[in-house]
């Protein structure tokens, strides 16, 4: 039973690949054909192309109950785009749950995280000593770092479900962003330890509201266009237009229309086009803030 169920994913798998390729969103559900949709549309007004994709599963888990059986896997799909006269690769790791009734699939779908809720233990101590000294910020130090763990956690610090703005926060410090204490997780910006931070520091709507509230230490100047942003900037997402943000995003690096191209997690991601059109949580309410990074 299992080698069927694993050569049932491999075929799924081996069948996605080829549909990303030509863009074909028959096989998917009906929020995945949207944003299949969505992104060929797009890929056309930026003059790029999918050339090449490889996509890779792994068994996360697997589930039976009487003749029902849910098995939970990860993708990692790696494409090659091509746009004018260049090309660069982009990488995402999703996950998917394929149910099987008496050995046959009957429906795969793609796991949606929702975004963290604000609620982190409350007790604060001493902060690292290098959050009272002036940091200039190195762009190219925090681009290092989000290409170093974009698909993977650093043991330093705590791992969440939704671990975009948590991963960010950890690109901004290895870039040279200082620490801010004010003895209260709904204050600064800090981490202690897995018990201990800021809820600015792994919530994506607190986040984005410290970039543009504060106003010494690490700090966001907001641009009116994603073009004017450089590697090491920040993009934030509400991706229905509630109000509440529920992304972020590193820059860290630009497309030969200088467009930014981002690594981010929750839905590990390296080197994807900035306006997450190809997400089925994208809606056409979506709203972004666009950050140049300050150090202060």
């Amino acid at each position: 039973m299992k080698k069927k169920l694993v050569k049932a994913i491999h075929d799924r798998v081996e069948k996605m690949n080829q549909a990303y390729v030509r863009g074909d969103a028959s096989i998917f559900d009906d929020d995945e054909k949207k944003a299949i949709e969505q992104e060929r549309k797009e890929m056309e007004k930026r003059g790029a192309e999918v050339v090449r994709s490889q996509a890779s599963g792994d068994i996360i888990s697997v589930r039976t109950h009487e003749q029902v059986t849910q098995v939970d896997y990860a993708i990692l799909l790696e494409r090659l785009i091509v746009q004018d006269e260049g090309s660069y690769m982009e990488e995402r790791v999703f996950k998917r749950r394929a149910t099987f009734t008496e050995g046959r699939l009957r429906a795969d779908v793609r796991l949606l995280q929702g975004p963290v809720q604000d609620a982190q233990n409350e007790s604060a101590g001493a902060r690292d000593e290098q959050s009272q000294k002036h940091r200039e910020y190195n762009r190219r130090d925090a681009v290092r770092y989000a290409e170093r763990w974009w698909n993977d956690y650093n043991p330093a610090f705590k791992r969440f479900e939704d671990n975009c703005t948590n991963f960010i926060s950890q690109c901004l410090y290895a870039g040279g962003a200082p620490m801010t204490a004010k003895g209260n997780t709904h204050h600064g910006w800090w981490y202690e330890n897995s018990q201990s931070m800021s809820l600015s520091w792994s919530v994506a709507h607190s986040f984005r509201w410290y970039l543009s509230g504060a106003q010494k230490g690490l700090r966001g100047e907001e641009k009116q266009r994603a073009s004017q942003l450089l590697p090491g900037d920040v993009i934030c997402y509400d991706f229905d237009g509630s109000g509440r943000w529920d992304h972020t995003a590193i820059v860290v690096a630009k497309d030969l229309r200088n467009e930014p191209l981002v690594n981010a997690q929750t839905v590990n991601s390296r080197m994807r086009y900035w306006t997450y059109q190809n997400s089925p949580a994208y809606t056409p309410d979506i709203q972004y803030k666009f950050f140049r990074i300050v150090v202060d």
